[in-house]
Order: C-alpha cells, then sequence, then structure tokens
C-alpha cells in the first residue's frame, strides 16, 4: 500500500479484507484548502443516512461495494457528525481517532517489558477528546486484516476493519459510543484468506461457557477496595515467618445452591466465617481464570486477564478478594503458564499461524494432555503471560501466585520419556526458554509488588526451585514438596506391620527440608481418578481409618513447611472428588465425621497458637531429631523450635499401644502434654498423658503411646 493508491485500490482492500489501515482512507480527511471530506464504509448497501451538525443527512454512494463520501466545510471536526451502526447505536466515526496504541507502547512491547499490557490490550472504556467510548487492540502480527465483530454490526466480517500499528503487529480501533455488555470477537484474516473468528485474550469477561464471545466489562476501577490496611502489612512482613495453612479449594464445587453456582459474593461471605471458625490463613482457589471445561477445573486457561463468568463479573471477584482481606484470610491464585487448549476460538493458531505456541512438529505440544506449548523464548508471549500475572496482583490484590506444573516447562522431555524430543541449543533436556521466562516473572514481581508470594507446583529433579535469582535460582518463594506427599503417603497406606522395613520412607522428607522452601501439600490430584479420598487411602476398618488419618494431618502440622489440603479432607469425605458435585456435607451427620472435623479445627488452630511450627521453618534452628532410629516400632520423636518456644513432637505409626514407652531426652526438668491425638472427643481411646514420669536420672521421659497417635509436648530443661 505504498505510494499513490486510487480509490478503487482502497475500495478493494476493504472489500477484500486486505486492508490493514483503513483510517488512512475512511473517516474525516481533507482534500482541499476548502473542503473537506467524510467517507463511510457500508458494505453492500445502497443507501445510507447519517448525523451532520444536528441533522439527519444521505451521503452519496461513489463505489456499489458500499463506500460513501460526505463533503463539508474545512471548519468540519470529527465531533461534528455521528455514524449509524447497524444494530441503530449512533456515535462519532471511529475512523476520525488517531492510534491510541503509542510508539512506547510497541517499543516496550517488542522487548517484552510492558507490565502494564492489560492496559492497552483488550476491551477498555476511554475518554478520547471528550468522547467516550471503547478502544479495542489485540496482537496479531500476521494477520492481513482483522476486523471488530460485535452486536454492534450484526457480527459481520467486513463492517469495522481495524488498523495496524506496524511496529508491534497491534491492530486497534477506538469505537465511539460503545457501552459495557456489548458481546464482541476479532475476525482475523490469515495469510491464506481464510478468516477466523477469535475471542480477545485479554478481555476482562466472558460469556458463559459453552458461548465464547468476550464482552466490554466495567473499568476496574468502579469497585472501591478497602484492603488497604491488609496491603501494607503483607508489605512490610516477612510471609514465610507467618503461618501458612492453606484450604484449597475449588470453587464451582465447593457449594452448590439447588444444582447451581454460586457467585463470588456469595462464596465470600459462605467461606469466610468457614475458614475462620476452621483455622485457615489463605484459601488457594482452582484456576478462575475463564475456561470453556468444567472438567478441566480452569487448568485449560482461554481468558488469562478474566474471572469466569460461572461465578460472576470482575467486580464480583474484586469483592471477593476484599472480603476475605477484610477478615485477614490471604487468597492465593492458581496460575497456569504451562500450556493452553486448542479450541480454535482462543490462542491456538491465533493469527493464522504458530503465535503464541512454540512453532515445532514435535515440540509444539504435550504428547499426555493433548494441549499447546508457549513459546517462551519469544517476548511478547511471555509479557502476554507476565501482564497475566501482573494484571490479578495490580487489578485483583490476590496475595500468591500458585505456577501449576512448573516440572512440564522445566524440562524439554517432559511426558516424552518414550518418544523424540529436541536438545536445547547445549545439548541438554533443560528449556532455557523456560527457566529465564519464569525467573522474569519471579522477578518483576518481587520488584512491584513485595510481600507477595510466588510458589512453584514442581515434582522435578530441578535445584534452586525457592532459591534467589542472586543465587542462581529460579526466584520462588515456595515449592509444593510433592516428594513429602508420595513417600508420606506412600508409607501410611501400607499394611503398618511392614512398616518397620520402610522406615527411610518416613524419615526421607525430614531429612530433606532445608533443601527448598516448602509447603506440605494433600491437593486436588491425590483425591481423583482412582487416587481415593484421603480416608479411603488409609488402611484398616473404619475406626482404624480415622485413626490413620488423625495421626497423618497432625504429623503434616509437625512437620517443617507450610500447609495445604483440599477441601473435603476435613470433612473425612469417603468418596473421591468429583467437581460436578458439591463435597459431601451429608457426612457430618456421622459422629466420627463431627469428631474428625473438630479434629481438623483443633490442629489448626494448635498450629496458629504455636509459632515453632512455623516460625523458622526454613532454618536448620527449626527442627531437631531426638529420636529416628525406632523403626521396629515405627516411633518418631522431634524437637521443632521457634525463637521463644520449643515443641516436642512424638508419633506412633503402628496400631500398638505402649504402657510405657521412653523418650530419651537429656537435661529435662518439667514436661507437659499438650496435644494428643488419641483423645474421645477427636474418636480416639482417650490415651493421653496427665502425668508423666521423668526419669530419675535425667535421661530422659516415660509416656503412654496410643496407637496411631500424634502427641505433643512442652518441656523445661535444666
Amino acid at each position: 500500500m505504498q505510494g499513490t493508491v486510487s480509490l478503487e485500490d482502497e475500495v478493494e482492500w476493504l472489500s477484500q479484507g486486505r486492508h490493514t489501515n483503513p483510517h488512512r482512507f475512511l473517516g474525516l480527511h481533507k482534500i482541499s484548502e476548502e473542503e473537506k471530506v467524510i467517507r463511510l464504509w457500508a458494505p453492500l448497501k445502497r443507501d445510507l443516512l447519517f448525523e451532520y451538525r444536528g441533522e439527519i443527512v444521505r451521503p452519496r454512494l461513489v463505489h456499489e461495494a458500499g463506500l460513501f463520501v460526505y463533503h463539508v466545510p474545512l471548519e468540519t471536526e470529527k465531533t461534528d457528525y455521528r455514524v449509524i451502526h447497524p444494530n441503530g447505536v449512533i456515535g462519532f466515526d471511529p475512523y476520525s481517532f488517531a492510534p491510541l496504541f503509542s510508539p512506547v507502547d510497541s517499543h516496550l512491547f517488542n522487548e517484552g517489558v510492558h507490565y502494564r499490557l492489560y492496559e492497552v490490550l483488550g476491551a477498555h472504556i476511554r475518554e478520547v477528546d471528550g468522547v467516550e467510548g471503547v478502544h479495542f487492540a489485540l496482537w496479531a502480527p500476521n494477520a492481513t486484516r482483522v476486523s471488530l465483530i460485535a452486536d454492534c454490526n450484526y457480527w459481520k466480517e467486513h463492517v469495522t476493519p481495524m488498523r495496524k500499528i506496524e511496529e508491534s503487529g497491534v491492530f486497534e480501533i477506538f469505537m465511539p459510543g460503545i457501552k459495557p455488555g456489548m458481546k464482541y470477537k476479532f475476525a482475523i484474516r490469515n495469510r491464506d484468506g481464510h478468516s477466523s473468528f477469535k475471542t480477545d485474550l485479554f478481555a476482562n469477561a466472558f460469556e458463559l461457557r459453552p458461548q465464547t464471545a468476550a464482552i466490554v466489562a466495567s473499568n476496574h476501577e468502579e469497585f472501591c477496595f478497602r484492603d488497604g490496611e491488609w496491603l501494607e502489612e503483607r508489605k512490610r512482613s516477612c510471609r514465610l515467618d507467618l503461618p501458612i495453612n492453606v484450604y484449597e479449594v475449588h470453587l464451582s464445587s465447593w457449594r452448590k445452591k439447588k444444582g447451581q453456582f454460586y457467585n463470588y459474593r456469595e462464596l465470600a461471605s459462605l467461606l469466610v466465617p468457614y475458614l475462620k471458625d476452621m483455622g485457615y490463613t489463605h484459601v488457594e482457589i482452582l484456576p478462575v481464570t475463564e475456561h470453556p471445561l468444567d472438567e478441566s477445573w480452569g487448568y485449560q486457561t482461554t481468558g488469562y486477564f478474566a474471572p469466569t463468568s460461572r461465578h460472576g463479573n470482575m467486580e464480583d471477584f474484586q469483592y471477593f478478594v476484599n472480603h476475605l482481606h477484610m477478615h485477614h484470610i490471604g487468597v492465593i491464585f492458581d496460575w497456569s503458564p504451562g500450556h493452553f487448549p486448542r479450541d480454535s476460538f482462543a490462542l491456538a493458531y491465533y493469527d493464522g499461524t504458530a503465535q503464541f505456541e512454540r512453532d515445532h512438529h514435535v515440540m509444539g505440544s504435550h504428547p499426555q494432555w493433548g494441549t499447546s506449548i508457549y513459546d517462551y523464548g519469544n517476548k511478547k508471549v511471555s509479557n502476554f503471560l507476565i501482564a497475566s500475572v501482573l494484571f490479578w496482583l495490580e487489578k485483583m490484590h490476590v496475595d500468591a501466585i500458585r505456577v501449576d506444573a512448573v516440572q512440564s516447562m522445566l524440562f524439554l522431555d517432559y511426558g516424552r520419556e518414550w518418544s523424540y524430543f529436541e536438545p536445547n541449543r547445549h545439548g541438554g533436556k533443560e528449556n532455557l526458554d523456560a527457566i529465564e521466562f519464569l525467573k522474569h516473572l519471579n522477578s518483576i514481581v518481587h520488584q512491584n509488588f513485595p510481600g507477595v508470594l510466588m510458589i512453584a507446583e514442581d515434582a522435578s529433579i530441578y535445584t534452586g526451585i525457592t532459591k534467589p535469582l542472586e543465587w542462581g535460582g529460579l526466584g520462588f518463594d515456595l515449592k509444593w514438596n510433592i516428594g513429602w506427599m508420595h513417600d508420606t503417603l506412600k508409607f501410611i497406606t501400607k499394611d503398618p506391620i511392614y512398616r518397620k522395613y520402610h522406615h527411610e520412607d518416613l524419615l526421607k522428607s525430614y531429612e530433606l527440608v532445608l533443601q527448598e522452601r516448602y509447603v506440605l501439600p494433600i491437593s486436588h490430584d491425590e483425591v481423583v481418578h482412582g487416587k481415593k479420598s484421603l480416608l479411603q487411602k488409609m488402611p484398616g476398618d473404619h475406626y482404624l481409618q480415622f485413626a490413620h488419618m488423625r495421626l497423618y494431618y497432625s504429623a503434616a502440622f509437625c512437620h517443617p513447611g507450610k500447609k495445604l489440603f483440599f477441601m473435603g479432607v476435613e470433612i473425612g469425605q469417603r468418596n473421591e472428588w468429583w467437581s460436578a458435585e458439591e463435597l459431601h456435607w451429608h457426612h457430618l451427620e456421622d459422629h466420627m465425621h463431627i469428631k474428625w472435623k473438630k479434629f481438623v479445627r483443633d490442629v489448626n488452630h494448635f498450629y496458629l497458637k504455636h509459632p515453632s511450627l512455623w516460625q523458622i521453618d526454613f532454618h536448620r534452628k527449626g527442627f531437631a531429631w531426638i529420636d529416628n532410629r525406632d523403626d521396629t516400632n515405627s516411633v518418631i520423636s522431634f524437637f521443632r523450635r521457634g525463637v521463644e518456644e520449643e515443641l516436642i513432637c512424638v508419633h506412633n505409626f503402628t496400631p500398638t499401644h505402649y504402657a510405657e514407652y521412653i523418650i530419651k531426652l537429656e537435661g529435662l526438668k518439667e514436661i507437659t502434654e499438650l496435644f494428643n491425638s488419641d483423645e474421645e472427643k477427636y474418636g480416639g481411646c482417650g490415651n493421653t498423658n496427665r502425668s508423666i514420669r521423668i526419669l530419675e536420672d535425667g535421661s530422659g521421659f516415660v509416656i503412654k503411646m496410643p496407637p496411631l497417635a500424634t502427641m505433643i509436648f512442652k518441656g523445661a530443661f535444666v
């Protein structure tokens, strides 16, 4: 489109969908020292009306393809006339406005450092030159034409072509008169001349599935947050020196009303008293980024800048976070950058090319999941993902980001054990681009949002996940201890008679507590797909299953590391979690489940009350063995220490009762039992230690050891 361009050329490009700069031709233009012309595009129409200085006028059809012109005096301004959209909405001419995606925006985006990208791409209500409307912008660098298709133009592909900002590959248009609530997509024409109707990846609202259109949302700032005190305290405090007890929840199946989803506001009102009563410090929500498939639980994201419409809109989610903050509960946001689904309306081959995905016939997809892999080496793709995290932190005030499936990002051979993978440039299997992306992400989050936690879900052997960037690590604050979960479940699910032969499985996680900064998770992944519920995993009859579960749960809270348990564990759900139905709350009509829930509540509050269990989780001073060698009886004992407090934890992993069991400990002069999981109120036998005999030579103390039990003591030493 260089040099002299004829009217025929302009119209041909418009009608064939090849015009990348319609603003150059359409709209208001000076044609002489005395006159301007208004050019209007209405494909295949033979008649048209518009408003000029308060009067309805009829422009002249100059090309049968649908080009109309109207000559006006030189002093005419863009606000002197208004066009009538096909649906009857009247607004100023979108083709008379200058670009809003600036050269600075292009430069930052090209460098991959436009950290407020969510403010310039997508659909945003703006006032431009005194005119209110909506600015639409998307990145589609290899498209030959992009048009807005929406309610305002009856979803006609050629009616509203957008202007391309050549420096960045962004297409944009400002549409005066458009209001929140309008549904829209983009018609993206590829190099082969084929058009795809794509949703807006930066949209802040979407239709409820199975519909996939984006919706113009209200401004983010319309909701008035009142959590300033919480955010300031978050900046000042070291979150890792505080208790973190996480309730992982799938909002769509936690509770339902008559089979329907609760709104975010309703969920906030229901969750807060429950979390406070049960002693949780944080709630981690399975992904609420928009997603098309309920069965994906949110992990196959199509809208990275919008809370799913299943539970309400953006303001509703802001209310959710604000309400939890007002009651001193943190919100951990589950985020999935490791892969994306191939639904044709979303990211997959967005502009007709491998725009977001890695362009490789093998390495561009996950063989196990049937999903696409991001091209982390593309600065604009990584910018897109980083901007998503910054959006949820800035506009939604979430307190932590849990990054899903980090191991799948770190290694090129993930899921390809028996198939081909392409090594990195050094011949190794590490995904160097993904590693740099994660470092960049953690760096910019910590720089801009001090106090926010970055948490990696990682089951790999990669070292340094939680080491600072300056020490050569990835810079995460916490890492899920998948090894603890696997080893302890492997141990506890064995018949107790054989546990003495597998004592090392029990000890392994204690020996590695300083390798990373860990979260101990029993997550949703462990109670689905044939893995059984936590209660079902436990060996023995119904009574013994609950005893095992009391032991397992309390042992987790004595173990160094922050805590996370999936919803339903606290009520002792008998069956696997199924996302299509709510938790089995009816279990709480059974006395054993009532006692179990009380046990969970008491353990949680005991944890919060005692700094020894969380204050120096990640320092060698916080943990010390008393005895880890009694494999015959499967009994272990150790210290948990805080700055000013010290506790003694003892676990008996067999169903054997010991009338007298000696804990060897020098210099003890006084000891008190603070907690015992075998209390009758929890469903146990009541084998507690109201009085404890200290050995005369001061070498230890003698306790009554209940079966399958945790005991916690506080002692005084000489």
